[in-house]
């Protein structure tokens, strides 16, 4: 049986565990994948670990593009993914609908959890949204707890123990993981889109195989499931 191997940031995992299995139907091709933070995957992959297609934001895979690690012209677009807040399945929402509620929420919160602010897109903005409010790191460094990627951080987040628990992620990262919910976006300027895409490796050994999980990720027939998902066009 052929094997593609595909490495990508958290954001998409929740798209390709939907798509895996009828794309094995379609093609008898398997997908073998690795999800982490964004910074964790691209250190792997410029460092040298083998796979045919990888999926970062836009700004990485241009980079990657421009550095020869992808094939020219192969990136597609996925769409975009915000930034929001997640709780515990069965706590009380929190009001976040405006800046002030939010700096409030934060400051009441028993714990914070984040990706790695140094490898995740939301772990780097979170760090940048305290600044913006004022909110010394020190202020909550008891309750501030970061992972190495979201799916960590998500777990931990639901097993929590106190009061007004929150955590910092990409919505469909906190879409996927088990026992929480999205409580609701970053609000107003405070809030983050980021754009996704996906590109076949210059490595690639099943080139023509990598673009048609591609076409599959980004087809219309899977348009349904992206933005239930999370991605926005």
């Amino acid at each position: 049986m052929p094997k593609i191997k595909m490495l990508s940031g958290g954001a998409l995992q929740g798209l390709v565990a939907q798509l895996h299995d009828s794309f094995l139907s379609e093609t008898g091709c398997e997908v073998e994948y690795v999800f982490d933070a964004v910074g964790t995957i691209e250190d792997g992959f410029t460092d040298g670990e083998a796979a045919d297609l990888v999926a970062l934001t836009d700004a990485q895979i241009t980079q990657l593009e421009q550095d020869g690690h992808v094939v020219a012209g192969s990136a597609r677009i996925l769409g975009v993914v915000k930034t929001g807040v997640a709780v515990r399945k069965g706590d009380q929402v929190p009001d976040i609908g405006s800046t002030d509620a939010f700096e409030a929420a934060l400051l009441a919160a028993e714990g914070i959890y984040i990706p790695d602010p140094k490898l995740s897109t939301a772990g780097a903005h979170i760090l940048r949204v305290l600044r913006k409010l004022g909110i010394d790191e020190d202020e909550l460094k008891t309750r501030l707890h970061t992972f190495p990627n979201s799916e960590d951080a998500l777990a931990a987040l639901a097993k929590g123990k106190g009061k007004g628990l929150l955590g910092c992620i990409q919505t469909t990262e906190i879409r996927f993981a088990p026992d929480v919910v999205v409580a609701g976006l970053l609000p107003g300027k405070l809030g983050l889109s980021t754009i996704y895409s996906v590109a076949v490796t210059t490595s690639s050994k099943k080139p023509e195989l990598a673009t048609q999980f591609i076409s599959k990720l980004i087809g219309a027939d899977a348009a349904p499931l992206r933005v239930e998902i999370g991605f926005e066009a």
